[in-house]
């Protein structure tokens, strides 16, 4: 059978659009190269508390928070997720942070506690902020793991992301994976499963958050601020108390086999990072425990 020219034009400028956006949503869906579209605040969340403390910025674009002696602040996704991919472009506050905390994280308290943390742990002047990551399921936490940061996270925003599945949570910082938890409940260990809102927060850690609570917040420099960009969220939306249970069907981008480990590249920039940057694990802490969890072994 033959086609008129113009038909024939026609058929290949349609097919290569088709591979245009294929190749284009594909490149979106790598995490590295996820397709940063920044937002506006109000799209996706609320502030949660300290209300007088929290400001909208850039049309929406930007979330400035404020800690002093009286309060900080929070916001929180106005919607739950079963499952997905998280992330929050974050400059966290500068000079003196020392006793402040801020955070990024999934959180589910009702009768099961699930959690998944990006902890910012400031510091004086001129010391390492440490980013302290940890994992609750189903009411167990203590899965800490600390990084000293290759960068000053205090003088430019940089990208915090979890991609959470059925097989595997990864944190990213930037494109670069610093951690990695595995769903071993055959192992008998703990996953997170349940439903989780997205939580940001910027309050005084003095009690606990620098040199183990030696290091004070100090209030004589007026608020501390912490800035939030790209309120972005990729997730399925699941009832707080009903588990939606399509949530790790792989029609999600991030439930497919791509995303059920690390590939060659991001498993040798995960190994290379936390040999130069991690310096605390839980699975080494033989005084907290003696006998290695479940998930630390083989």
């Amino acid at each position: 059978m033959s086609f008129p020219p113009w038909m024939i034009t026609t058929s290949v400028m349609v097919a290569l659009l088709d591979v245009f956006f294929f190749l284009s949503a594909d490149a979106a869906r790598t995490v590295g190269g996820f397709d940063h579209k920044n937002v506006a605040f109000d799209q996706n969340y609320n502030v949660t508390w300290g209300n007088h403390h929290a400001q909208l910025l850039n049309q929406g674009k930007e979330v400035q928070l404020l800690l002093d002696q009286s309060s900080g602040a929070g916001f929180a996704s106005k919607s739950y997720y079963g499952s997905g991919y998280f992330q929050m472009k974050i400059k966290l506050p500068a000079k003196d942070s020392g006793g402040v905390i801020t955070a990024f994280y999934m959180f589910l308290n009702t009768t099961i506690h699930d959690e998944l943390d990006f902890e910012f742990l400031g510091n004086r002047p001129g010391k390492p902020i440490t980013l302290q990551t940890n994992v609750f399921a189903n009411s167990i936490g203590g899965k800490e793991q600390k990084f000293t940061l290759w960068f000053d996270p205090a003088t430019d925003f940089h990208y915090y992301k979890l991609l959470w599945n059925h097989h595997q949570i990864a944190f990213f910082v930037d494109d670069t994976p610093i951690r990695i938890y595995k769903n071993n409940i055959n192992k008998g260990v703990g996953y997170p499963n349940n439903t989780m809102q997205v939580k940001v927060s910027l309050w005084d850690g003095s009690s606990w958050a620098t040199d183990g609570g030696k290091t004070k917040a100090n209030w004589t420099n007026g608020p501390i601020e912490a800035h939030f960009q790209d309120f972005k969220i990729d997730g399925c939306l699941s009832p707080v108390n009903n588990r939606n249970k399509d949530c790790f069907a792989q029609d999600y981008w991030w439930n497919t086999k791509t995303y059920w480990q690390l590939d060659t590249k991001q498993q040798k920039a995960y190994d290379e990072v936390r040999k130069k940057y991690m310096n605390y694990d839980y699975c080494n802490d033989k005084s907290r425990y003696p006998t290695p969890p479940h998930e630390c072994t083989g």
